[in-house]
């Protein structure tokens, strides 16, 4: 269970990681293609590479013993060499998957054919290859294939020059795909700059962080164009607003927009399969949104939606989309059993996801383990087992993570409070509360629904029974009033402090309280 502690180290070794990360069909596939040809180079890194597949922290020793003929500088070459066989034996496989791969690789072979005086030859070819690019919204590759024409028109005597209007065309087309690529440019910098202004600031705080934010987006866009937009134009400017409206709790327009960013690619099913990690995205910040509005019903269409995709699809996606697909995908399936209050139900999936967070250990940030430990730790405290809660809640807290998702940290030293609280280690409670606070206060997290949280522990450890229910009434009667401000939604979508509360005044569990709460959701 422990977490990869995230203090600086010595870099691993890019050949080992390259070797590591490769699948058994990938691994398999780069031993036909080395032996392709037989030399002894080719016999040195495939021993090399049999050496390394062993290994999962980079030993020399051991590759020294293994080739024995081999010095230093030998292998400093024979890992260069290596890698980009590798690299090229993968190129082979992905080629046929990875359309702007294919593209490329038809662009190179029209330079090629051109420099050899065969510039028909040539032009005939980018005139085949410009439809898939069209097809596939391959905007930047579009522009290349084009600009490529023009050269070829430019500088020879064509059978084009015979057809009317063509090279006008070609022209018009240039300035076109021109405008087209800066102004997808604009967009993936607005994008960009927005998500960096969140992993800045955060959620809006007050009234003052409103309208900072709300006259960055609208600086930033300056020059964006919204009309007639291709699909990755449409796709950039719908991210934008969808983290723009997460920054300032705009649940509703967040999950409006992430809901057209979803339908996008919906339209356009070829999209899904060419970029199915964006469309994932798109479908994690539905699904997040429709979460933070509480949204049940629209929220279960749309994980049938992503369930349904990856039975279909998950064969088929790549490494890094599988991760993508199981932090996503866990993450919402958690949400759905937080809606529902089904805890003792979400705690099956525990296994799974640490089974996957060790798969796919090489290529998930330390800062996403925190957050699934910090959902499954309240998974176990809404179920009444607040001691194993605190299990997972110490690997967040211990861990040397600087400014890393303060928010996470933040809100694990709240819950292992409130766990120690109801595990009755009242004497931890004056210490804990004090690390707590000056703990918030450094990170500039401590809120009003915080703070009303430590000001209740401090003040009910050493109350009776009869007067911690009197106090838990008034608790949850500040907590309903805290909860209206629109600035402290953010506390209670981290740690749902108002349930817990509300269990304690009416004698329930959490679980009871939050399975009223579901049936009665239309009421």
């Amino acid at each position: 269970m422990k977490i990869k502690d995230v203090t600086p180290s010595t870099q691993k070794d890019q050949l080992l990681t390259l070797i590591n990360s490769m699948t058994k069909a990938e691994k398999r596939n780069f031993k036909l293609y080395a032996n392709r040809t037989q030399s002894n180079n080719t016999l040195r890194f495939i021993q090399l590479f049999d050496v390394l597949d062993k290994q999962t922290e980079y030993d020399e020793a051991a590759v020294f013993k293994k080739i024995p003929k081999l010095n230093k500088s030998q292998l400093a070459n024979l890992k260069r060499h290596l890698y980009k066989q590798i690299l090229t034996s993968l190129r082979l496989i992905h080629i046929q998957k990875k359309v702007d791969i294919q593209i490329r690789e038809q662009i190179d072979f029209a330079r090629i054919l051109y420099g050899k005086g065969l510039h028909l030859q040539s032009l005939r070819l980018l005139d085949r290859i410009k439809p898939i690019a069209i097809e596939n919204n391959q905007d930047l590759l579009q522009l290349e294939i084009i600009e490529f024409q023009k050269l070829i028109e430019e500088r020879h005597i064509t059978r084009s020059r015979a057809v009317k209007n063509k090279v006008e065309r070609l022209i018009d087309e240039a300035a076109k795909r021109s405008s087209i690529t800066n102004n997808r440019c604009l967009l993936s910098n607005l994008k960009i700059k927005i998500h960096g202004l969140y992993i800045q600031v955060g959620h809006v705080k007050n009234e003052k962080d409103l309208i900072y934010v709300k006259s960055f987006f609208e600086s930033s866009r300056k020059g964006v164009q919204n009309k007639g937009l291709s699909f990755f134009e449409k796709v950039y400017l719908s991210q934008s607003h969808v983290w723009y409206n997460y920054i300032l709790l705009d649940f509703k327009n967040c999950g409006k927009h992430a809901i057209d960013w979803v339908n996008l690619f919906e339209k356009s099913p070829n999209m899904i399969e060419k970029d199915p990690d964006l469309y994932m995205r798109g479908l994690h910040y539905v699904l997040t949104s429709l979460f933070n509005l509480k949204d049940y019903d629209r929220f279960v269409i749309y994980l049938q939606r992503f369930e349904d995709f990856m039975k279909q699809e998950g064969k088929n996606l790549s490494e890094i989309s599988q991760t993508i697909a199981f932090l996503y995908l866990y993450t919402a399936r958690i949400n759905k059993h937080y809606l529902e209050g089904t805890f003792k139900e979400g705690l099956k999936m525990v296994p799974a996801i640490k089974k996957n967070i060790k798969r796919y250990e090489q290529t998930i940030d330390v800062h996403r383990v925190m957050v699934f430990y910090f959902k499954i730790a309240y998974l176990y405290f809404a179920n009444g087992d607040p001691e194993t809660a605190l299990d997972y809640l110490n690997e967040i807290i211990n861990l040397k993570a600087g400014h890393l998702r303060e928010d996470i940290q933040s809100y694990s030293r709240l819950l292992q409070l409130i766990c120690h609280f109801e595990l009755g280690h009242y004497e931890l409670l004056p210490y804990l509360a004090d690390s707590t606070q000056r703990f918030l206060e450094k990170m500039k997290e401590l809120n009003r629904a915080q703070e009303e949280t430590l000001r209740f522990l401090r003040s009910t450890i050493n109350k009776v029974p009869n007067e911690q229910q009197i106090a838990f009434a008034d608790f949850h009667k500040n907590l309903q009033k805290i909860s209206r401000d629109r600035f402290e939604k953010r506390s209670f979508l981290y740690l749902d402090t108002l349930t817990w509360a509300e269990s304690k005044v009416s004698n329930k569990t959490i679980r009871e309280v939050a399975q009223a709460k579901f049936k009665n959701r239309k009421a």
